[in-house]
């Protein structure tokens, strides 16, 4: 198994699966669907360094559900799994339940 380890203030997210049927019952086909933009944050890196040396901590957490920028970050695959490796400043939300 791979371990990916996010450097400065980026994350790695894996990319929540977007919805395949509407609320209506209708199935969209693949190229209807919109870009994924919720996501889960699987590691953090140490934060954003100042140029006083001091380290800014990131606000994300492993295990938050996010929002993210529609087209932030960078998609990589590693095996079967897809992950975006973004900024944390391209998130735009927590999602709290």
């Amino acid at each position: 198994m791979i371990e990916l380890k996010p450097l400065e203030d980026r994350i790695v997210v894996k990319v929540l699966e977007p919805k395949e049927e509407t609320k209506g019952g209708i199935v969209l086909p693949e190229s209807a669907q919109e870009k994924p933009q919720e996501g889960e944050v699987l590691a953090v890196g140490p934060g954003r360094l100042l140029e006083s040396g001091e380290r800014v901590s990131p606000e994300v957490k492993v295990g938050d559900r996010i929002f993210f920028a529609k087209y932030g970050g960078t998609e990589v695959r590693i095996g079967e799994e897809e992950y975006i490796i973004m900024r944390e400043g391209d998130v735009l939300a927590v999602i709290e339940e």
